[in-house]
């Protein structure tokens, strides 16, 4: 949604893009004239790429290695955007475990966590599981594809992609032309491992908190669990004013494009001043 993005925060000089990845958004928002842009990500791998992107904007690029929650003190911005969950970039490389599709390590950690998605699944108990995957991916056949997999890895541990993708599989089958039976398990061990709505649910106040009144807030979202978040700050925070009564989604064209975006949801408000 690069059009939106550029819409809402047209003509605001200091941003923070709270979710770098390759630096797609951010390159668009320094070409279209930001004066200077924080980078945030928590990813290594993410901040060198798109360190390498950005290079050619010098002084006026500011990367910062952080999570939402541990983000530093920094000076004041008129614009803050979020592009939530996992990056193209994460997603197609099979070493980083976050794909279904793709045969690699049971990894999933994006940066600055300690426990990989194939310690959760190999240490969890099976009441632990069913939550997870029912609360982050709203699996709702959580229980039973917990007790598969505490079932398989009593034989052996779960180590990849693919072994996990075949116990989901063989516990709760696949219809045909539905989505892939391992999608929710993998989202939720991905938001479970990186503690993913904790850090948003975190993070958006100090977003506020860095924006003088006028600054605005854009988040975009791609599942329904960061989305009820975001909404549900956006309504019950005195300090901002909501811009959007219904998200934005992608147009046709855009899902043509990148299929991925089809779930992209877009909130944004202002930070007004709130009467004494």
């Amino acid at each position: 949604m690069l059009a939106e993005v550029l819409n809402y925060l047209e003509g605001r000089k200091r941003l923070v893009d709270m979710t770098l990845g390759a630096g797609g958004h951010a390159a668009a928002l320094l070409d279209s004239g930001a004066e200077l842009l924080f980078g945030v990500d928590r990813d290594p791998a993410a901040l060198r790429i798109a360190g390498e992107n950005l290079a050619r904007f010098g002084s006026r690029f500011a990367p910062i290695a952080a999570t939402f929650a541990e983000l530093p003190v920094i000076e004041p911005v008129d614009g803050v955007l979020y592009d939530l969950g996992v990056s193209s970039m994460q997603l197609d490389d099979p070493e980083r475990g976050f794909s279904f599709r793709g045969e690699g390590p049971l990894d999933m950690r994006m940066g600055g966590n300690d426990m990989s998605a194939m310690e959760l699944v190999n240490s969890a108990s099976e009441e632990e599981l069913a939550r997870i995957l029912f609360e982050y991916g709203e699996e709702r056949q959580s229980r039973k594809v917990a007790r598969a997999i505490v079932r398989a890895r009593e034989r052996s541990p779960l180590e990849t992609t693919f072994q996990l993708t075949s116990v989901v599989a063989s516990a709760v089958g696949k219809r045909p032309g539905g989505p892939h039976p391992a999608r929710r398990t993998f989202q939720a061990l991905r938001v479970a491992v990186n503690r993913e709505l904790e850090e948003l649910a975190a993070s958006l106040p100090q977003a506020v908190e860095l924006l003088a009144p006028g600054g605005r807030i854009v988040v975009i979202a791609y599942h329904s669990l960061e989305d009820r978040i975001v909404k549900r700050f956006f309504r019950d925070e005195p300090r901002l004013q909501v811009l959007t009564k219904k998200p934005l989604q992608p147009t046709d064209e855009e899902v043509a494009r990148n299929p991925r975006a089809k779930s992209a949801k877009l909130r944004a408000a202002d930070v007004v001043e709130v009467a004494a």
